[in-house]
């Protein structure tokens, strides 16, 4: 939005802006965020940035903590949800040293803008182009409760089938069933108006929308898929999207997740990433006598993330609750392979996607409870490995799988490769296959062993919390 620091101060005069905010991300992808008055927005906090501790975002040592955060202006926008006139940007973070500070290898921006510089360094192209698609549940409300003696959740939505029967006053009638929520109209499509904001909203923040619609799940689950753009740009993008996705739904009253399977036998929420290399302002991945029109570096770069798919989801879908969706029979894949137009593979590339600069395939497994700046890095690190290396798929049972997988006997879906089942699977995948990450600098060691360290944490906590299934289960065994 700016390019120097007058134009950031002018604009503040012009707009009345009270407060400048920065964005910062911890360790998972969070957004974490600090303001100060928009008066004290000088040249210096560009020079010098802004100190804050970052042994409290996840990824510093509490003894070398002090570091510092750099505003990136470029991504300037006047926050929409602020109640008083606010600026906000995000930006980078340097550690703390003389006669100069210089770049934090683990923070999440710094890793995903080495890993393109990597990729420059190899030749293998200039850019790397990404499209993620949203996919989300909106609901009228939700509780949860985790006490000793109470588990459980409950939603509430008032387009789904299991609000039919709610009071008269509070009904329209119009409910869409199970599984049946792909395009829904008007008057089943109640989020409509919803999305439209969100969209124009996203716009203002310089996200542009592809198009949204409503998803499969008929309790309200919906997509906004964004137009494709340079990697680093569009995981600000993603940060971006569940920022306004979820205070838009909070303004409307309403609760917005992106949780990858929050309904029981419903479809669940992926963030399918379709990529492709430009290298000279020129596709990398086209060649028209190639399988689907890809060319050989697009097929080693298939080669690396296939080979690698099993490490990466304990990246790209880091939650217990990833694997959930990640079973048979919902869209999500399981098998690691590839193909065209194929939604039941790991790896598809859209057959209605004929011109060369925009010629990509789309890796299906992700979900958004990734920290999108790592796992559109470790992606990029896969792939490119995959091409250092000159895997080709085909000389691996991969593929192409140009059938639908779910419907292979037993006996022949065993002889394939598989996602993770689990968590725990991924991450123990990512322990023993990392050093793909590591190349060149892109992840550090530690960050990989703080990253396990963290998650494994997570799936210890959650495995030892009774479950409700299991009062069900085992109550009276």
């Amino acid at each position: 939005m700016f390019q120097n620091v007058q134009q950031v101060q002018a604009f503040i005069r012009e707009r009345g802006i009270q407060f400048v905010d920065f964005k910062m991300i911890d360790l998972r992808g969070r957004w974490k965020h600090l303001s100060i008055p928009a008066v004290r927005f000088t040249q210096d906090i560009l020079e010098n940035g802004i100190g804050f501790d970052g042994s409290n975002y996840g990824y510093a040592l509490v003894e070398k903590s002090d570091m510092v955060f750099i505003p990136d202006i470029t991504t300037a926008v006047v926050d929409p949800f602020a109640k008083a006139p606010t600026l906000t940007m995000i930006g980078d973070v340097q550690v703390i040293d003389q006669p100069s500070n210089y770049p934090f290898a683990q923070y999440p921006r710094n890793v995903a803008k080495r890993s393109v510089a990597y990729m420059r360094e190899l030749g293998v192209a200039d850019e790397m182009i990404i499209g993620p698609e949203y996919e989300f549940h909106v609901f009228d409300g939700m509780r949860c409760s985790m006490k000793p003696n109470e588990l459980g959740y409950q939603l509430y939505s008032k387009e789904s089938a299991w609000s039919s029967d709610c009071p008269v006053e509070q009904n329209s009638g119009f409910h869409t069933q199970p599984h049946d929520g792909y395009h829904a109209d008007l008057p089943n499509d109640l989020t409509f108006d919803l999305r439209n904001e969100i969209c124009l909203e996203l716009a203002k923040w310089g996200v542009d929308v592809k198009y949204h619609h409503h998803e499969v799940g008929g309790s309200g689950q919906l997509e906004i898929e964004v137009e494709l753009g340079e990697m680093t740009r569009l995981a600000d993008a993603t940060m971006i999207a569940k920022y306004v996705i979820r205070n838009t739904a909070a303004a409307h009253g309403m609760t917005a997740t992106l949780m990858p399977k929050p309904i029981l036998g419903e479809a669940g929420n992926g963030m399918h990433v379709h990529m492709l290399l430009k290298k000279d302002g020129k596709p990398v991945f086209y060649d028209p006598e190639g399988y689907a029109q890809l060319s050989r570096t697009a097929m080693y770069f298939i080669g690396g993330l296939l080979t690698h798919a099993r490490s990466l989801c304990a990246i790209t879908n880091p939650s217990t609750n990833s694997y959930k969706r990640l079973i048979p029979g919902f869209e999500a894949p399981v098998t690691v392979g590839y193909a065209m137009a194929n939604r039941s593979a790991v790896i598809r590339i859209p057959a209605y996607v004929k011109t060369p600069d925009k010629k990509r395939f789309e890796l299906r497994n992700p979900d958004a409870t990734c920290n999108p700046y790592y796992a559109y890095a470790a992606i990029l690190m896969a792939g490119l490995d995959g091409v250092k290396n000159k895997i080709n798929p085909a000389d691996h049972n991969w593929g192409p799988f140009d059938f639908n997988l779910f419907d292979l006997p037993e006996e022949e879906r065993a002889k394939l490769g598989h996602l993770p089942a689990s968590l725990d699977e991924a991450l123990d995948a990512l322990e023993a296959d990392h050093d793909y990450l590591t190349a060149g600098g892109v992840f550090p060691e530690s960050l990989i062993q703080t990253w396990l360290r963290t998650i494994r944490a997570d799936s210890r906590e959650i495995s030892r919390i009774p479950h409700p299934a299991e009062f069900v289960k085992y109550y009276n065994l």
